[in-house]
């Protein structure tokens, strides 16, 4: 907990919990619209153990220095709907986590903040996949990362499966395109060195990604050494960095196909 922006005692008695804005839990058929949510102390929009949410014409702003002020976090939630919401936060813009299946998010736009992530995944055992994600038509401005997965660098078994990012435009993103498998926070560094994760990430294609990347390495699939990425399917990626030179691309540990211009 950062107490300049919290402004609750630091007695670690809060938790993640506390501080969410808008909480949706253990419910079916819900619909939020026209809404906006300012500079919440923590997550904007939590969905957990829910089925059937629409998010729609809803705005989050909160400061691109504030920690963890994600838009929506969803998990182990089922068939959430996300269209044309804006996010300006300091956290990730929608983040999802074990659990979550049938997913759609269209038509938004996010920045400043951490992008679209898939976890982290592989943090505990018995965590539930993620499957089924829709992205399209997405406008990330100034992220950390654009279209992100990631998992923890832990033997924990889980999946991710059946991912489809497309019609999705970045400028000045740091990461547009990452798989990260060997995530683990300064803070947790005694529990990953030397291991690797047990999270299996297939069936995932990029299709229509286009901008500017604000680093050279535009593309990363760092996968793990004993569950390697398969089915990665890249399709007319046209990114660039500084001045329109050639965006790179880095694998490690990834099958799959390109197709297109990439």
């Amino acid at each position: 907990m950062q107490c300049n922006w919290v402004r609750f005692p630091c007695d670690g008695r809060l938790t993640y919990m506390h501080l969410q804005t808008l909480d949706i839990s253990q419910s079916k058929g819900v619909s939020v619209k026209q809404l906006t949510l300012l500079d919440s102390k923590n997550v904007h929009m939590a969905i957990f153990d829910s089925t059937g949410v629409t998010v729609q014409g809803v705005r989050m702003v909160a400061p691109a220095n504030s920690p963890n002020t994600d838009g929506i976090h969803a998990q182990l939630s089922r068939h959430v709907t996300i269209l044309n919401t804006t996010f300006s936060t300091g956290d990730d813009c929608v983040s999802l986590g074990p659990g979550t299946s049938d997913v759609l998010i269209r038509d938004i736009k996010c920045g400043p903040g951490h992008g679209i992530s898939i976890g982290s995944m592989g943090g505990q055992p018995g965590e539930e996949g993620v499957r089924n994600v829709t992205v399209e038509r997405a406008v990330l401005t100034g992220t950390t990362n654009g279209l992100r997965i990631k998992t923890w660098g832990m033997p924990n078994p889980g999946s991710v499966t059946g991912v489809s990012f497309s019609q999705v435009t970045m400028h000045g993103v740091a990461n547009p395109i990452l798989v990260d498998q060997n995530y683990c926070p300064r803070s947790r560094k005694v529990d990953c060195p030397g291991k690797s994760s047990g999270v299996q990430i297939s069936d995932v294609s990029y299709e229509d990604i286009e901008g500017t990347s604000r680093t050279p390495v535009a593309v990363k699939f760092d996968c793990s050494d004993t569950n390697p990425c398969s089915g990665i399917r890249l399709k007319n990626i046209r990114l660039t960095y500084r001045h329109r030179r050639p965006a790179q691309a880095r694998c490690r540990n990834a099958a799959g196909s390109v197709s297109g211009e990439v």
